[in-house]
């Protein structure tokens, strides 16, 4: 039986990515004891591998395809294909930012006030091609970790991947730019890509993933209403592309079901009523599938 060799990220990217195969339709399950986690799915082997190393391990051949963010993909200078971006991170929905961040009441205002200093961060690659850029020279250390404790007894500056700001706000630093935005991506091996059961294989977990993700901020929306009244309640609802229309036992009812922002919901449900609308019932989805 031929496999797909599926790497999931481990450390603070891999509940978020767990969480998001099950919902579409994959069951991952993770030991503390392995690093190989089993999916009931004959067609996947599973290894977890750091976000960091991903895009290296996908490039060589030792994974058929694997999920990190496009930072590492660029700071690894990895030669991979990015068959999704997948708009979920460790948090939030949102993407994460790698930003240059110094000390409150530090001269650092600027990207140009780092010349000469010391810069602690994770991503080297990514740190000096920003400094390059700019045409700064200054010495860039890798960071094995709490880089935001380093100003000012280690470090001058340092470059940090936050999605809120609270860890950098608690260390009483200030952002001075953002050098790069990130999204999780789908990355594939090359070689593995030209082969086409796999490459439709990982279409096809792609596509429910992203179904998957698209379905958390989404829901599902039904009512009954009088003919009469159906034009007032179309007008009311923003569907995908219009809403599914049928007629019930009752030839002067019929049932109207839609798909809406989850944020709209609320505010969508009164309109419908004082349009008319009956038996409002709101549900939550799996997936969304364009």
């Amino acid at each position: 039986m031929k496999q797909i060799k599926l790497g999931i990220p481990k450390g603070s990217l891999s509940d978020a990515t767990v969480n998001v195969f099950n919902k579409a339709g994959f069951k991952i399950t993770v030991s503390s004891r392995s690093y190989f986690p089993t999916i009931d799915d004959d067609e996947i082997s599973c290894m977890m591998i750091r976000a960091q190393e991903m895009a290296r391990y996908v490039q060589d051949g030792v994974l058929d395809a694997g999920i990190t963010g496009a930072d590492w993909i660029a700071e690894n200078r990895a030669d991979v294909i990015e068959i999704a971006e997948l708009m979920y991170s460790k948090a939030t929905s949102k993407p994460v930012r790698w930003v240059l961040a110094a000390p409150e009441n530090s001269n650092i205002k600027s990207v140009k006030d780092l010349e000469g200093k010391r810069i602690a961060t994770e991503v080297v690659n990514l740190t000096t091609d920003y400094l390059k850029k700019h045409g700064v020279t200054a010495k860039v250390e890798f960071s094995w970790g709490a880089t935001e404790v380093k100003p000012p007894h280690l470090a001058d500056a340092i470059v940090e991947v936050t999605e809120t700001g609270s860890s950098l706000r608690a260390n009483k630093l200030v952002i001075i730019d953002e050098i790069m935005v990130s999204t999780t991506r789908l990355i594939m091996n090359k070689e593995a890509y030209n082969d086409e059961w796999k490459r439709k294989k990982i279409e096809t977990i792609a596509m429910l993933l992203k179904s998957a993700i698209e379905s958390e901020t989404k829901v599902g929306l039904m009512c009954n209403v009088l003919k009469f009244d159906l034009d007032k309640v179309l007008k009311v609802l923003p569907a995908m592309k219009s809403p599914t229309i049928n007629t019930l036992a009752n030839s002067e009812w019929c049932a109207v079901n839609t798909v809406i922002d989850e944020r709209e919901a609320r505010k969508i449900i009164i309109q419908l009523k004082e349009a008319g609308a009956v038996d409002i019932v709101e549900y939550p989805l799996n997936k969304v599938i364009p």
